[in-house]
C-alpha cells in the first residue's frame, strides 16, 4: 500500500455510551490523506460524540482509533500534535484581537517567536482578516468570528482537520469563503473530516461520505454513488388541495416514494422516468386523485438522506431550520418509506 493510500484516521469497532444511551454502536471508517470525509447524519445520530473521541476529548468505551499510525489511546498528547478542530461554535476569547487569539494559540503550541508571527501574519492574510485583526473579536460578524476560529486550528500547519459544522448559521458569502479554504487545504494534502446538515456543502466538499443513524454506519460512498443508488432522476408530484392526500399515497406502489403531507407533496426515484411517471399517473386516474403540479430531476443528496435515515436536512435555506418528516410519511401504513428511523 502506498503512503498515499495508507489511511491517515482509522477508526475500528468504536462504541460510546452515556448512561443507557449508547451514542456509537460498532462505528468504523478509514480517511485517507488529503481525503474531505463528509460524515452525515440526522440529529442525535453520533456525529459529535465521535468528533470528541477523534480529538482526544472522550475516551471510547470500546474499539481503535489511530491517527497517523498512532494510536489515539496509548499517546493522546502526540495525537494533539497532529490535529485541528473547529467546533460548531467559535472558540475564541472575544476580548482579544484576533491577532492576539492566534499569537495565544501558537504560543500554546510552543512556536518560536518567529514561527508565531510568520504564521499569524500568513493566516490573517489567506483569511482576510488584516484589518480586522486588529479589533477586539466581541467586533466580529459571526463570519468574521468562525474564520478567525478555523485560522485558529490551523496555526499550528495541522496534518488533520475535523470541522464539526462549521457553516452552521452563516450567510452565503461567508460560507463560500471557508468552501474555498477547505479544497484549498486538501488541495495540500490536509486530511479533513467534516460533519454539516447542509446536504450542498457535503456534495460541494466531499471525497466521500459516511451517514450515520443510531450510531452505526447505514451507507457510504461517493457524492455520485449515494445519488445513483436511489435512481438516476426522481418524480415529484404536487397534490391538489381538492384530492385527498392519503388516497394519493396509497395509488403510489413504488416501494421508495416518500411522502410529505404538510407539503401534498410525493417524490418517487427512479431510473425510468417517463414511464414511471406515466404508471404514478394513471393510479392517480384510477384513485381520482388530481396533481397540482409535477416535475422529473435528478437525485440530490437531500433525496439520499432522507431515502436512507427517513429524516429531512436543514435545507439550503440558511435560515438554519431543521424540517423534519411528517408524521404521515413515518406512520405510512403502505411501507412506502424504507428509511430507517
Amino acid at each position: 500500500m502506498s503512503e498515499m493510500s495508507k489511511p491517515v484516521i482509522k477508526v475500528e469497532n468504536v462504541h460510546k455510551s452515556y448512561g443507557k444511551v449508547e451514542a456509537l454502536n460498532g462505528i468504523s471508517l478509514s480517511i485517507e490523506k488529503g481525503m474531505v470525509l463528509g460524515l452525515l447524519g440526522p440529529n442525535g445520530a453520533g456525529k459529535t460524540t465521535l468528533i470528541k473521541i477523534l480529538t482526544t476529548l472522550i475516551r471510547p468505551d470500546k474499539g481503535s482509533v489511530q491517527i497517523n499510525g498512532i494510536d489515539l489511546q496509548k499517546d493522546p498528547d502526540k495525537v494533539r500534535s497532529m490535529i485541528g478542530l473547529t467546533g460548531q461554535y467559535a472558540a475564541v476569547d472575544e476580548y482579544l484581537t484576533g491577532k492576539e487569539n492566534l499569537e495565544m494559540i501558537g504560543r500554546l503550541y510552543r512556536l518560536s517567536s518567529k514561527d508565531v508571527h510568520n504564521r499569524v501574519d500568513e493566516l490573517l492574510e489567506r483569511f482576510d482578516l488584516v484589518k480586522a485583526g486588529k479589533r477586539p473579536v466581541k467586533t466580529y460578524s459571526g463570519g468574521m468570528r468562525r474564520r478567525i476560529d478555523l485560522a485558529m486550528s490551523l496555526i499550528a500547519s495541522p496534518p488533520v482537520l475535523f470541522l464539526d459544522e462549521p457553516t452552521t448559521g452563516l450567510d452565503p458569502r461567508s460560507r463560500l469563503t471557508l468552501w474555498e479554504v477547505i479544497k484549498d487545504l486538501a488541495a495540500t494534502n490536509v486530511t479533513v473530516l467534516l460533519t454539516t446538515q447542509y446536504m450542498d456543502e457535503a456534495d460541494h466538499l466531499s471525497d466521500q461520505i459516511v451517514v450515520i443513524d443510531q450510531g452505526k454506519v447505514i451507507e457510504e460512498g461517493t457524492p455520485a454513488e449515494l445519488k445513483s443508488r436511489i435512481g438516476s432522476e426522481n418524480i415529484e408530484l404536487i397534490i391538489s388541495e381538492k384530492s385527498s392526500f392519503s388516497k394519493a399515497s396509497k395509488a403510489v406502489k413504488f416501494k421508495n416514494a416518500y411522502f410529505d403531507a404538510k407539503r401534498r407533496s410525493i417524490r418517487v426515484p427512479t431510473t425510468d422516468g417517463a414511464d414511471d411517471l406515466k404508471k404514478v399517473l394513471q393510479s392517480f386516474e384510477g384513485a381520482n386523485v388530481k396533481v397540482e403540479s409535477l416535475s422529473l430531476d435528478r437525485p440530490t443528496l437531500d433525496d439520499v438522506f432522507l431515502s436512507i435515515t427517513g429524516h429531512e436536512t436543514i435545507k439550503n435555506n440558511n435560515h438554519g431550520n431543521n424540517h423534519d418528516v411528517d408524521n404521515n410519511n413515518k406512520n405510512n401504513n403502505n411501507g412506502k418509506n424504507n428509511g430507517k428511523k
